[in-house]
């Protein structure tokens, strides 16, 4: 594994030779790939694609304010030195990772997020990407005859992906305990001063978040994990990041929030804010509706986050159109969302537009250095890579990245939480902690 970090390495990638070598695969079960994966690996689902990568041929790091440019200066000089067979457009090698919700390890209070660096990619020594009925496997290697390794390693996998051990699911692993940060007390405390702080006008709107951390009876099975965000949230991104070489550190989750993708000139994206249950029948699910478009304080929320992102992409934009306001509906919980597309002006990378709309008002507030300000300064625990952007992108520059929201961290027997909600002038700190308590339910009925 080769790895990349810091001004260095644009003028270390530049040195390497990279080869990749693709075929077609059988159909196969992804729960028994997930669970014979080695790390670091990342396991990413779509509506219609799943992928999983194991190995690293190269790792990208970042810190600070320009983690986003360096990630992208590294990875276009890395791609650069790649020499690949023509291939599926499916089946073209990627980088795979995530980004911190703050920059800089001074906004670290605890060991928790240890192996997440403020920005990770990979470039897998192997990934298997299934789109519609087809699948592929992508290998990379680096080297001086890096095209001889990449065959070698092409066959070493084709063999062992022919032969995968049959996968015995598990339930859930169950709680034992669990604790939040912060308590009911304090979390009313918190949003009585941001609500204060709005109302002088310093602050629009902040989201602030909370932790629960839980004890688990056994360790937790991140593709048993996996297979029930599947069957629940199928609709929405799941994801499993794994920096480590042991994969003793998972963040996973199944998020409903497009952070932004793009393809050639064209983006896509979304404003998701403004927030109520789900009812116990149909006709009490469609009054929650109802009453949730209706909502005076949820409107202005959404209002904020369309505005925002209209802004942040009218200085790149050619056009900008937003679709109409529709209710969301998952599992637990239903969302206000508004879609958002673009045509830029020029060519651009996905990594410009992930560093101009992150981190969303839906997730950070505005105006966005005051919200953050207020977000570092109330909550007592360290985000790390909640609410941050987890994604994908090729040689290109194309890609999709995810906010990172309704997600875990697991280490072993514990699993850390986290959920959110934007605070606007009207809000009320019982029904805000309320809607916090839903967002946690899909990674909690993974774990229970």
């Amino acid at each position: 594994m080769k790895l990349l970090r810091g001004d260095e390495a644009v003028g270390t990638a530049s040195e390497l030779t990279v080869a990749a070598r693709s075929l077609e695969l059988d159909a196969l079960d992804h729960d028994a790939l997930v669970a014979s994966i080695e790390g670091p690996s990342v396991v990413w689902r779509g509506q219609d694609s799943a992928i999983a990568t194991t190995g690293a041929t190269a790792t990208i790091t970042a810190a600070g304010p320009d983690r986003f440019g360096t990630v992208r200066e590294t990875a276009t000089a890395l791609f650069e030195r790649l020499r690949s067979q023509s291939t599926p457009r499916a089946a073209r090698p990627r980088l795979f990772g995530g980004f911190a919700f703050h920059d800089g390890a001074e906004h670290r209070r605890s060991s928790v997020w240890d192996g997440f660096p403020d920005a990770w990619f990979v470039l897998p020594a192997a990934q298997v990407v299934r789109e519609g009925d087809r699948t592929w496997l992508t290998v990379t290697a680096t080297g001086p005859d890096a095209g001889r390794t990449a065959g070698e390693r092409l066959d070493t996998w084709r063999e062992r992906l022919a032969d995968l051990p049959a996968h015995a699911g598990t339930d859930p692993p169950g709680i034992v305990d669990e604790s939040r940060t912060p308590s009911r007390t304090e979390w009313r405390e918190q949003i009585e001063d941001a609500v204060a702080d709005i109302e002088t006008g310093d602050l629009r709107k902040v989201v602030l978040a909370q932790s629960l951390s839980a004890d688990l009876s056994v360790e937790l099975s991140i593709p048993d994990a996996l297979a029930r965000l599947d069957d629940r949230y199928p609709d929405c991104y799941r994801f499993a990041i794994a920096p480590g070489e042991h994969r003793e550190r998972t963040f996973l989750g199944a998020t409903p929030e497009t952070l932004v993708s793009l393809s050639g000139r064209t983006v896509e994206t979304e404003a998701l804010a403004g927030s109520t249950g789900r009812g116990e029948t149909p006709d009490e699910d469609d009054w929650l509706a109802e009453e949730l478009l209706g909502s005076e304080k949820d409107n202005h929320e959404h209002d904020l986050v369309v505005e925002a992102i209209r802004e942040q992409l009218d200085s790149v934009a050619e056009s900008v159109r937003t679709g109409g306001r529709t209710v969301r509906q998952l599992a637990t919980v239903q969302h206000l969302r508004t879609p958002v597309s673009a045509e830029l002006d020029d060519d651009s990378h996905v990594l410009d537009l992930v560093e101009a709309l992150h981190p969303t008002p839906a997730v950070g507030g505005l105006p966005p250095d005051a919200a953050l300000e207020t977000i570092k300064a109330t909550e007592a625990f360290d985000r790390g890579w909640y609410a941050a952007p987890v994604g994908w992108f090729d040689a290109a520059g194309d890609g999709t990245f995810a906010v990172a929201i309704r997600s875990a961290l697991a280490r072993g027997r514990t699993a850390s939480l986290f959920a959110g909600a934007g605070i606007v002038p009207d809000s009320d700190p019982d029904r805000e902690w309320d809607e916090v308590q839903l967002k946690y339910r899909p990674m909690l009925d993974t774990l229970a």
